[in-house]
């Protein structure tokens, strides 16, 4: 059994690049809630006293005017570069006083030690002493980095160098430094550079991958231990300069507020997440569109399905088989598209068909194969692609699954809308909730087969002959349950989920079940919310002795809409078929 840990006043925490930026930040709100110690490393050394010429004098300008005045006192001739340097110094040291005193005044206790955390015996031999006078390191903040932002083939091995030494070398030796069978915390500061990749950070993103990595390895190794590599966005604040926000900005990536930020390290550090070993933290990096080639370009990719690897499945279960949802096939295609071309964002799609869907069973094709074909595009406007999942049988004969007449791509997605016909009013008709609507089996009532990875609707709001409004929850299942069907910005387990209301209306109404056919139009403006209640007004326009049409608008409580398919069409079915 794994043991979690609450973080003590007699906690030491070993922290490189502790104490200026945001790891100081981050270690001054770590301070104000748990009172514990910190041996805080940087390169800078730490003045005792300041010089003559530099006491109580704060504003740039001055300074640098004075440090000019003293070098040529000194028969030196002041340079930019010399003048900078000594300010540097003056200005690092200050920075460092101010957070030991910050930290202090938390309830916190801090020591700084200067040391370069590539200098493996220095900084062996500097800790000595300071863990004789506060204690043994039992936590261990990796926040030190450098950049060296240049396009790949302007880099030099010194570049290269500089960047990964100090996020690699850096963790081997802190860890070095401590015993690992006494270590309870280890929290490297990674980057959504290593996870997403950015233009001109080739280094930077390997060396961040590697800290990923490392994560998961120690944590395997040492799992009682608390290991997380937070995969931080931009900071306002630090390596984030004012041109580097502007193109943020143009991109549409939100960057981290340092009052958010810092408590959501607290958060991550709390012992109901010992579990987790990476996690993504703000906005993901989007990248800047690629140049389109003029040609209309066709794609094909092929992939092995199997159960084994896709263990959601056997939550959504049908007549004793194991079947891939219709959203997941939406998901597989638009995903692809995205995949594709970088900085372009799926919109919507129109006319998905299911022709045959894919069982897994004995039968279950050696690969399935996704065809997706470029109908016209506009450079950073759009691009539209048609898309077709098909296997071969035994025979060589091609056998269709899914298609999509047209995936839109965008740059700029749409003003989200809002939805005209909300009513939240409550009719306490059906008053079955949660579970029940999976579980409960009546003489009225056949209960929808979707398990865990699919559920939950929550409640009916409200149902009349035309129309029925539920509150839902999709609670985020782990990614290696997702398989190949990761959550991207698409969401299929929720998109299936949002489709349930309609199995109670009809159900409700007309005693029948239905499962999908066709959807003549999907559109997305944000993210499916998970973990957080959402709504789905269901509106049905057509029913007939075989066949429902309905749409299905997915909302917020004030009617801010995140999605809708429009005229998604369900093939009414006997419910002996589900059995």
């Amino acid at each position: 059994m794994t043991t979690t840990s609450t973080i003590q006043s007699s906690t030491v925490f070993l922290v490189s690049g502790g104490a200026k930026g945001i790891t100081a930040k981050c270690v001054i709100k770590l301070a104000q809630h748990y009172s514990c110690k910190f041996i805080l490393l940087g390169r800078s050394e730490l003045l005792e006293t300041e010089p003559n010429y530099a006491r109580d004098c704060f504003e740039e300008p001055i300074l640098k005017k004075r440090i000019m005045e003293y070098l040529l006192s000194q028969g030196e001739k002041p340079t930019p570069m010399g003048v900078q340097k000594l300010y540097n110094q003056i200005a690092s040291s200050r920075e460092i006083k101010q957070t030991l005193e910050t930290i202090k005044q938390a309830g916190g206790y801090a020591e700084y030690v200067s040391a370069d955390v590539t200098d493996n015996h220095t900084l062996k031999e500097k800790l000595i002493s300071v863990t004789e006078k506060i204690g043994s390191v039992n936590g261990i903040i990796h926040g030190a980095g450098n950049l060296a932002d240049k396009l790949i083939e302007k880099k030099t091995e010194q570049d290269f160098e500089k960047v990964y030494t100090a996020k690699v070398k850096g963790l081997e030796n802190l860890l070095s430094c401590v015993n690992a069978n006494q270590l309870e915390y280890l929290v490297l500061f990674s980057s959504v550079t290593g996870f997403y990749g950015n233009i001109g950070q080739t280094d930077y993103a390997i060396a961040n991958e590697i800290l990923n990595k490392s994560a998961h390895i120690v944590k395997q190794r040492y799992p009682e231990c608390h290991v997380v590599a937070i995969n931080w966005a931009g900071w306002d604040s630090g390596m984030v300069t004012p041109e580097l926000k502007k193109e943020f900005a143009r991109r549409g990536i939100d960057i981290l507020s340092v009052e958010e930020g810092t408590k959501m390290l607290v958060n991550e550090l709390h012992p109901a997440n010992h579990d987790t070993a990476q996690v993504v933290i703000g906005s993901p990096l989007i990248p800047p569109p690629i140049p389109l080639k003029p040609e209309l370009q066709t794609h094909r990719i092929r992939r092995k399905l199997s159960l084994e690897n896709n263990s959601f499945l056997l939550d959504h279960v049908i007549a004793s088989k194991a079947v891939l949802p219709a959203t997941c096939a939406v998901s597989w295609m638009v995903d692809s598209c995205e995949q594709l071309y970088p900085g372009y964002r799926f919109f919507s799609n129109t006319d998905f068909k299911v022709y045959k869907g894919i069982n897994f069973h004995e039968n279950l094709a050696n690969e399935y194969i996704l065809d997706l074909q470029e109908m016209a595009k506009t450079e950073s406007e759009e691009i539209i692609l048609q898309a077709k999942i098909w296997s071969q049988s035994p025979k060589g004969k091609p056998i269709y699954h899914f298609s999509i007449d047209r995936v839109q791509l965008v740059r700029e997605l749409p003003t989200r809308p809002t939805y005209e016909s909300l009513n939240l009013t409550e009719d306490n008709i059906i008053t079955m909730t949660g579970k029940d609507f999976y579980q409960a089996k009546t003489a009225s009532f056949f209960p929808l087969f979707h398990g865990e990875s699919f559920q939950e609707l929550r409640r009916v709001v409200n149902i009349s002959p035309e129309k029925i409004t539920t509150e839902c929850i999709w609670r985020e299942i782990p990614l290696k349950q997702q398989g190949q069907f990761p959550v991207g910005w698409v969401n299929p387990y929720s998109i299936d989920l949002s489709t349930h209301p309609l199995w109670i209306w009809l159900q409700h109404f007309h005693q029948e079940i239905c499962l999908p056919a066709s959807q003549q139009r999907y559109e997305q403006y944000t993210r499916i919310p998970c973990n957080t209640p959402f709504y789905v007004s269901c509106e049905v326009t057509s029913k007939t002795a075989t066949s429902v049409v309905a749409n299905f608008i997915v909302h917020d409580a004030e009617g801010n809409i995140c999605s809708r398919l429009l005229d998604g069409k369900g093939t009414i079915i006997p419910t002996q078929s589900l059995s």
